[in-house]
């Protein structure tokens, strides 16, 4: 699993590949922290090259969104491939997500 953060001027580029499960949330949330406070800048989360998402890793996503709702950030996720699709649609996150 790598997580990357990209400071842009407007948001924050975050970049996921690999699996986000259970072993690999940990350094994923160590990594993704900081966008817990977005300081009013929107969050873009491109899941192109995940390829698995586990609870551990829904529960990172879900800490995000909260971060930058609280502080009037938006997160929008693009690149889902359809497993990922069908995990967000399973668990209703489709619903709390701005999807691309």
């Amino acid at each position: 699993m790598n997580a990357t953060i990209k400071e842009l001027e407007d948001r924050f580029l975050v970049t996921l590949e690999g699996e986000m499960d259970t072993a690999a949330a940990a350094d994923a949330e160590k990594t993704l922290q900081p966008l817990y406070t977005t300081n009013g800048k929107d969050v873009e989360i491109d899941c192109s090259n995940l390829e698995y998402i586990a609870s551990s890793g829904l529960r990172i996503l879900i800490s995000i969104l909260k971060g930058a709702k609280s502080g009037g950030s938006r997160v929008v996720i693009n690149g889902m491939n359809d497993d990922i699709k069908t995990v967000f649609k399973l668990t209703g996150f489709i619903n709390l997500f701005e999807i691309s």
